[in-house]
């Protein structure tokens, strides 16, 4: 029977590569990377914990782990509208198991080679399941997207499709059943979503104020309204649902359909705001990208969010977005 890996074995067999870019003057194995920023840019730095038992569950998927690992913190990068650079990943392993460690980097690093990441450092120890990355992004210097430059007057737009992910969350529970055609589609908007990071780069300059639907839309954009010193109408009925949403907000699941569309969470998409004007650029990015990007409601000077149905009464009460210490 083998011994058990070393920590240091782990990271010479799983983490450790030669150095990808000319940039990274030292990468995995000393005691700190040294990277050296590009002339003119500005870094962007993010980090997220995903936590077994809180953000996924025991005998998930290590694979698509790897990839949501990771693409949570692009998610992040790309509401700032930065270009993803490099990632740092520490984790807690109850045991040093290789299959599994495998596994996980090949979800991570295939994802890392679409958006030329490089990871450069971080940590691995013993204990219960935990993953924490952090990303740095570059970006020209004055050019982030902030949750506080949004306007009255402003659109208000939200990527792709929102409420998948927490159906999935509803099923697997065991709270609504799923037709078979869907189950698989909603699972992986669960285990694998897309960080909008082309989408982020073109609201560059575009966006007046922006961030991922992480939490859920309305907790979300209520942290723009905050930052910006502002309030804003939603109109629910022209949320972009996902097609399993949409066939449950006229049946008996509508109040669960509603909840999944409006305060759900892990859609990963963007919420942005931006000046009417800008409406046909933003057509246009959504066109060439081929990422729906659609107007949802107006930024006005009031300091609430309210929420209106089709015949434009408000919603009450509100759907609680998540929260991790509620």
């Amino acid at each position: 029977m083998n011994a058990p890996a070393s920590e240091f074995a782990l990271i010479d067999r799983h983490f450790r590569r030669p150095v990808q870019h000319a940039d990274v003057r030292v990468g995995i194995g000393d005691d700190a990377a040294v990277i050296a920023p590009t002339p003119g840019a500005e870094l962007a730095v993010s980090v997220d914990m995903l936590v077994e038992g809180r953000h996924f569950m025991a005998g998930a998927d290590p694979k698509a782990l790897g990839h949501k690992a990771l693409a949570v913190n692009l998610s992040d990068l790309a509401a700032m509208g930065a270009r993803p650079r490099f990632a740092l990943l520490a984790g807690a392993l109850p045991e040093p198991d290789e299959a599994w460690l495998d596994a996980f980097m090949q979800g991570f690093r295939a994802l890392a080679q679409r958006h030329d990441v490089e990871l450069i450092g971080g940590d691995t120890t013993s204990g219960p399941r935990n993953l924490c990355v952090t990303v740095i992004g570059e970006l020209p210097a004055g050019a982030a997207i902030t949750r506080a430059g949004a306007r009255a007057g402003d659109d208000i737009y939200v990527s792709g499709t929102l409420g998948a992910a927490a159906l999935a969350v509803a099923a697997a529970r065991g709270n609504v059943a799923l037709a078979d055609a869907d189950r698989d589609r909603l699972r992986a908007r669960l285990d694998r979503p897309e960080p909008r990071v082309g989408l982020g780069l073109g609201l560059r300059g575009v966006a007046s104020a922006a961030l991922d639907v992480s939490d859920g839309l309305t907790g979300d954009l209520a942290h723009i309204l905050e930052a910006s010193g502002c309030g804003a109408t939603l109109e629910w009925a022209r949320l972009p649902a996902d097609p399993a949403i949409a066939a449950r907000l006229d049946g008996p699941d509508r109040a669960l359909a509603l909840r999944c569309l409006l305060a759900g969470g892990d859609d990963y998409e963007l919420c942005f705001t931006a000046p009417a004007h800008s409406r046909a650029s933003i057509a246009a990015l959504s066109h060439a990208l081929d990422v729906a990007c659609t107007r949802v409601g107006v930024i006005d000077a009031g300091d609430a969010l309210a929420v209106v149905d089709r015949d434009g009464a408000p919603l009450q009460p509100l759907p609680r977005a998540f929260d991790h210490f509620a």
